[in-house]
């Protein structure tokens, strides 16, 4: 699905946020990203959809060269790149369906696009996945009316109105309490497994990695440094991530009701063993 080699990227004032990472994201599978603040993990993001344009390397999508790519066909490849923002990047005065649709403006012309005028179809996916994400009761209200939580499945909607091929997340969980914040990722989690997309989620929240995805690539200083399974995370992967600090804690399973809720088979594997795993 999503193919990077040597991907590198140098600002112009000389810092390296990035020095030749190369990964491998099949469909179907969360792929977590960790690591300090600085990591790179946010620029590597942005690199695959080319908000910010790498120095070197190469991406590739479903076989398509990315990094070659002029403006009108990153335009088009960008539509297949679903993205998941951590502040949630709503228009605040707008409704929430008239939010979700704009992840529909790269299909429709310039002047559908301008009135807001979108085919019947569109507007059907829209309330089909409003439906999905459990926000059909919200579908006029403003998006400044909404929770953090609420917002954030607005956020979710709007990416997935795309028909992407991946969801790129930044940080979806960082201002969400702990409870919202497992159902977000939760919902995450079970929307690629139900429509087979890649997905690449930067992360803080170690626990809540292990918890809910299959893989996780540790960044330290813009390099790989772990790519692995969650119970591979041990007191001393996380070193190598992090630095020193005692993280006996940091890789305790919680034995919560609602995380174990989560026991169903995503991509084949019972979160509830994998959980049972690590406690």
């Amino acid at each position: 699905m999503l193919l990077i080699k040597g991907l590198t990227k140098r600002y112009k004032t000389g810092d390296l946020a990035l020095h030749d990472v190369d990964l491998e994201v099949p469909a179907g599978q969360v792929m977590g990203l960790i690591g300090p603040s600085g990591a790179g993990k946010s620029t590597l993001i942005r690199c695959i959809n080319r908000l910010v344009e790498p120095t070197a390397g190469q991406i590739s999508l479903k076989g398509q060269e990315v990094t070659g790519l002029g403006r009108a066909a990153l335009r088009q490849t960008r539509r297949r790149m679903g993205m998941i923002f951590q502040e949630f990047a709503l228009v605040e005065r707008l409704t929430v369906m008239e939010n979700v649709l704009s992840g529909r403006l790269g299909y429709v012309g310039f002047w559908r696009s301008f009135t807001r005028r979108f085919p019947p179809a569109d507007v059907a996916k829209a309330f089909a996945t409003l439906d999905r994400v459990g926000l059909l009761d919200h579908v006029d209200k403003r998006a400044d009316a909404l929770s953090g939580g609420q917002r954030q499945r607005v956020g979710i909607a709007r990416a997935l109105v795309q028909d992407p091929d991946m969801l790129l997340v930044d940080e979806p969980t960082a201002s969400l309490d702990p409870k919202t914040s497992r159902q977000i990722m939760r919902l995450i989690c079970e929307v690629c497994a139900e429509r087979q997309l890649a997905a690449i989620v930067n992360i803080h929240d170690v626990n809540l990695a292990q918890m809910f995805v299959q893989r996780i690539v540790g960044l330290r200083q813009g390099r790989v440094v772990f790519d692995g399974a969650a119970q591979g995370l041990t007191p001393e992967t996380l070193t190598l991530i992090y630095g020193e600090e005692d993280w006996s804690r940091s890789i305790r399973r919680d034995d919560d009701d609602d995380a174990l809720a989560t026991a169903r088979t995503l991509h084949g594997e019972p979160v509830r063993e994998r959980l049972a795993g690590l406690t």
